[in-house]
């Protein structure tokens, strides 16, 4: 894909997108050790329970949902907050959300790894594989409607071997379905590198036993993932049936804050700070002239203020009530 085919707007929104990612989670992040130390408390500060964050994993979620519109479909993992932002979800109620205040996206009581956003028509869960045949759903209610509107699954390369995986992939082929599995590849299944789990190299091959095209796309460059995902959507709309894009992306952080990641080879997170995407895209539109360095810094500067307003929101929100505690939520039972 060439940069000269794309509007500098939309260059433009990506690149404050993968920023404002970038600048969210690094401060969550910062903010979740708080009251934590010295000795990690999991269940002490102001973001109580796991933290799962993106950094790093930016280009995934913003080559993707720059294609999308509100009545798409994106279901997300339980390291979602960047499909989340790509998409469109509410970022004062989602930060709010996190911290487990009433003013949440469900009134403090999902948590981060369970984020709805009916509005933008967003949902992550905390189950691996979950995303995919509810991405499927969404998918069937398209053609049943006989609407163009596409269902976008994202998972790990882990959850590419569970199977809701093959069993989605299998039904959206034979039904013809609009939706795009996107399998975000970076290298470990929480602690479990990929060769030690997965029997072959890379997940977009498995596309070929369902009839479906499967590609493989090194997400260092936002571009390569915005060209294939741009013809893996219009294809959907077109009703031509599901496909499978892999995405090569490079995790800054551990499985979750806490994580000592032991298990990784230090080489390994030194080179993933040197693949970064976001100052790859950051160079190409500097060279393109399409950016000023001050207009890089005031970017950055806009994004800071808005992240902390956010986060003003979710620190003076109230908590829930404790009386309330059943309500909102599904109990099951006779």
């Amino acid at each position: 894909m060439f940069i000269e085919d794309i509007s500098k707007e939309t260059l433009l929104l990506m690149y404050r997108t993968m920023w404002k990612i970038r600048t969210y989670e690094e401060t969550v992040g910062k903010i979740y050790y708080e009251g934590k130390t010295p000795a990690f408390d999991i269940a002490a500060g102001p973001i109580p329970g796991e933290l799962h964050l993106s950094s790093g994993q930016e280009s995934a979620a913003v080559g993707i949902c720059i294609h999308l519109r509100p009545d798409d479909v994106v279901v997300g993992t339980h390291r979602a907050h960047h499909f989340a932002i790509a998409k469109g979800v509410n970022l004062k109620k989602m930060t709010a959300e996190i911290f487990g205040k009433e003013t949440g996206l469900s009134r403090g009581k999902g948590g981060h790894m369970h984020l709805f956003d009916a509005n933008v028509n967003f949902s992550c869960s905390g189950i691996v594989g979950a995303s995919f045949p509810q991405a499927v759903g969404a998918g069937i209610a398209a053609k049943m409607t006989k609407k163009d509107f596409v269902g976008v699954a994202f998972g790990g390369e882990g959850a590419a071997n569970q199977g809701t995986f093959h069993e989605s992939l299998n039904l959206a082929s034979l039904w013809k379905l609009p939706v795009i599995f996107v399998i975000e590849d970076n290298s470990w299944a929480i602690s479990v590198a990929k060769d030690k789990s997965t029997a072959i190299a890379e997940n977009s091959e498995r596309a070929k036993a369902y009839g479906i095209p499967g590609v493989n796309v090194d997400g260092q460059d936002v571009l390569d993932v915005y060209e294939v995902a741009k013809k893996a959507i219009e294809r959907a709309r077109k009703g031509e049936g599901p496909s499978l894009i892999e995405i090569k992306v490079n995790r800054l952080r551990g499985h979750f804050e806490g994580d000592g990641q032991l298990y990784r080879p230090k080489e390994d997170l030194e080179l993933a700070k040197k693949k970064d995407s976001i100052l790859k895209f950051e160079k190409l539109l500097l060279e393109k002239k399409i950016i000023t360095d001050k207009e890089v810094e005031n970017i950055r500067k806009r994004i800071e203020e808005e992240v902390e307003e956010v986060i003003e929101f979710a620190r003076n929100s109230p908590y829930p009530k404790p009386e309330e505690a059943l309500e909102n939520v599904f109990i099951g039972g006779n």
